[in-house]
């Protein structure tokens, strides 16, 4: 059947620009990785792939995050995350938080500004790139799996799981629409109108409280990135020194977008305080706590032993909690309290 009005060509971009992104990421630290394996004749070599394999990806990446947004602004309904968070009444103001409101986009925000941290430290790292950005891109092909959205079906092996949520899912391909009679109608995007967004999240701190956020969890990965890079060259102390600046950014900004949700929670006047708003954002506090411990760490003039010790265990644990965090927000294990 044809269905009248419906765009597939953004969903067909779109998911062939998921699959580029993953796969230059991959390849892309790879590369890196083996320069840091090489001797130094070599090494700048296969950081020259490295860094191409990273552009192709961050430009991947970016032309996804602009297609998606093109389809919210549009309000191409055929599409199940247009769908689900906007419809025609939403004030085009809101159409960033709407963005983000969904789990898909709020990774896909979280690997734009990684991607775009990148741009930054391809050409800053110098010595340090190598296990730097080797970190960064095998964070963000991690990251590439949780908008894929591919289905694995092996029945011979008993395997049959879908890796990742994909953002250009066709609304009526999706699981909750199957079989719907609005699906056997030609004309079915005439009369459809969207879900719409959580009026809780259509404040003015929405536009700008996730996006500060997640550049705050983005810039944990910067220290996380120069300490790997110490470890895979084994020199356990010049990367304390250029990580350093990186790190206070990062309490700042993590810091400031914990700050701005506080705000958000009292105009919402749904939480009763600062401290008993929503704990998948309480959550984000665990992590600044860490990273200016870290931070700190690598302030301290006499680099001992156990300072050594105490900057690789705060920096590490920040990242690791970035990604618990996440794993609460996204999981659905706080359904019920959040």
């Amino acid at each position: 059947m044809e269905f009248i009005d419906e765009q597939l060509w953004p969903g067909i971009v779109g998911n062939w620009l998921l699959v580029l992104a993953l796969t230059s990421a991959a390849f892309g630290a790879f590369f890196y990785f083996k320069g840091t394996r090489s001797e130094e004749l070599l090494r700048e070599r296969w950081y020259r792939l490295g860094r191409r394999f990273f552009w192709i990806h961050a430009s991947a990446l970016i032309a996804t995050v602009v297609l998606l947004f093109g389809l919210l602004l549009t309000r191409q309904f055929e599409y199940y995350y247009v769908w689900q968070h906007t419809n025609k009444a939403l004030q085009n103001k809101y159409i960033f938080a709407s963005f983000w409101e969904g789990q898909e986009g709020s990774f896909l925000l979280w690997a734009f500004w990684h991607a775009i941290l990148g741009m930054f430290l391809v050409h800053m790292a110098r010595k340090h790139e190598g296990g730097l950005m080797f970190t960064l891109l095998l964070i963000q092909a991690f990251l590439g799996t949780m908008v894929l959205g591919r289905v694995i079906y092996l029945p011979d092996l008993g395997i049959d799981f879908t890796i990742g949520s994909n953002p250009f899912l066709l609304t009526r391909e999706h699981p909750n629409f199957v079989g719907a009679p609005f699906t056997k109608l030609p004309d079915y995007l005439a009369g459809l109108d969207g879900r719409g967004l959580n009026p809780a999240l259509q404040n003015y701190w929405m536009t700008i409280h996730p996006p500060t956020l997640f550049l705050g969890f983005a810039l944990t990965a910067v220290p996380f990135g120069f300490l790997m890079d110490g470890l895979l060259r084994r020199s356990f102390m010049d990367w304390m020194r250029p990580a350093l600046p990186w790190a206070f950014v990062g309490v700042a900004v993590l810091g400031g977008g914990i700050l701005m949700g506080g705000a958000w929670a009292y105009e919402a006047l749904s939480f009763g305080g600062f401290w008993v708003w929503d704990p998948v954002e309480n959550a984000s506090l665990v992590p600044w706590l860490l990273l200016t411990a870290g931070a700190h760490m690598l302030l301290i003039p006499k680099k001992t032993k156990l300072v050594l010790q105490l900057a690789f265990l705060f920096l590490i644990f920040a990242f690791v909690f970035v990604l618990y965090s996440t794993f609460l927000t996204r999981s659905g294990v706080l359904g019920d309290a959040s």
